[in-house]
């Protein structure tokens, strides 16, 4: 019973970080097609390969993942927060951070915290602006929907009571 309060603890505390995040970054609308990002100006010139750096910084397909994306996969709660090309992710108990990479594709490149490698790798399969689904390198796929700006995903299971 204490490592369900536990895992309900730590899903809520990376919802709240998940949410902090986007609340940072811009989460408005309005900005969507837009192509001035703050601080990753390399890549997002109008011109690809433009320019001396190659940093795999992406352009506008990356900006498109700003926001927070929640869903549910193989019954478990999954957060996903991107701003500025900078990644949180809370899934399973294990709570990861990383970056948005251009690798030919647009790439999520992730560290988690408790050395977990479920989600260290993933590739973005669509994103129509609503529905974000990605595919990681373990096999793993999370479909998530894109979250309101500072209001809590829906859809996810209840924190158990003490």
């Amino acid at each position: 019973m204490d490592r369900l309060v536990r895992s309900g603890a730590v899903l809520a505390a990376g919802l709240v970080a998940a949410l902090t995040l986007t609340a940072c970054g811009s989460g408005d609308d309005s900005d969507k097609g837009k192509e001035s990002g703050a601080g990753s100006d390399a890549g997002q010139s109008a011109t690809p390969g433009a320019g001396s750096e190659d940093s795999g910084t992406p352009g506008a397909e990356a900006a498109a993942l700003d926001g927070t994306w929640a869903g549910l996969s193989d019954g478990k709660a999954v957060a996903l927060s991107v701003a500025s090309g900078k990644v949180a992710l809370v899934a399973d108990q294990h709570v990861c951070q990383g970056d948005v990479k251009d690798m030919g594709e647009v790439m999520l490149a992730l560290t988690c915290t408790d050395g977990n490698k479920d989600r260290t790798m993933g590739s973005i399969e669509s994103n129509d602006g609503k529905t974000l689904v990605v595919s990681w390198d373990t096999g793993a796929k999370d479909t998530l929907t894109k979250t309101d700006p500072g209001k809590l995903p829906t859809g996810l299971p209840d924190v158990p009571a003490p």
